[in-house]
């Protein structure tokens, strides 16, 4: 069993992080950074808590990954204030202060008092923070993708197969407040961003960056149905419905841009 639960998880990592770097060279980091919010890597985290220990577990620790989404937003930004001015080995400076900046945060948040109305606003207002603070950057596609082989796609994969798999290994060591926090770290996100940053240009993966925030509301919309739905339907109708409830939302949202980008004259954009 537990070798099968190992092959899973390396597979939807390896799935998910090939099929999102593809999306940015092919369509545009920009959708590529709206869709690294929709529900992947913490879906797999809460998932695989409902399984191996229990659906109400993991509801529980859902409420904690929608307020560990603010860690998550300010890595990201975190990241991108990095490699704005970090000339000098951009990438890995800019990964690590990313990622202490993440731990400040849930460090900070593990000492609030949550309820599920709290968990719901705090990522709400980081994620309007964040679109406000990613406002100028300028949203750029790839022109000239880089030569795909198997070397390549296997670095990609190994990212995302081993942040995933350390972190559902959480619960095993701590509670559900600690596994919350950390079921938000953006397993998907963080190795699509090194992914674009290391084959093409800053200007790339700050395209990424700054659409993050707006696919992030899908993931606290998940994470909000499957705080309530995994102990009433358990983790495969549970599941089902919140991606259900979070793919509404972008499809939602997709459509009112192009609305208003219509009414307004302007090119419709990727």
């Amino acid at each position: 069993m537990i070798e099968f639960l190992f092959f899973i998880k390396l597979i939807v990592a390896i799935g998910l992080v090939i099929g999102l770097s593809l999306l940015a060279e092919n369509v545009s980091p920009k959708v590529a950074g709206i869709l690294s919010g929709y529900p992947t890597g913490s879906a797999i985290t809460l998932f695989f808590f409902g399984l191996e220990v229990t659906p109400e577990y993991a509801a529980e620790s859902a409420v904690y990954n929608m307020i560990g989404l603010s860690a998550a937003l300010t890595f990201v930004y975190v990241y991108y204030i990095a490699s704005k001015y970090i000339k000098t080995y951009t990438i890995p400076l800019s990964a690590v202060s990313a990622i202490l900046g993440y731990f400040l945060v849930v460090w900070v948040l593990h000492h609030i008092q949550v309820n599920t109305y709290l968990a719901i606003l705090i990522p709400i207002a980081f994620s309007f923070l964040y679109i406000y603070l990613f406002r100028n950057i300028q949203n750029i596609t790839i022109l000239t993708k880089a030569k795909l082989s198997y070397k390549t796609l296997f670095v990609r994969a190994f990212f995302a197969a081993l942040i995933i798999i350390v972190i559902t290994s959480v619960p095993k060591f701590v509670g559900p407040t600690w596994a919350g926090l950390f079921s938000a770290f953006p397993t998907t996100l963080f190795p699509l961003m090194l992914i674009i940053h290391i084959s093409y240009s800053t200007e790339h993966v700050h395209t990424v960056i700054k659409n993050v925030p707006i696919g992030m509301f899908s993931l606290i919309i998940y994470s909000l149905t499957i705080s309530i739905v995994y102990p009433l339907y358990g983790i495969y109708w549970g599941t089902l419905m919140s991606y259900g409830a979070a793919t509404a939302y972008l499809l939602i949202y997709t459509k009112i841009k192009k609305t208003i980008e219509k009414q307004k004259g302007l090119p419709l954009r990727k």
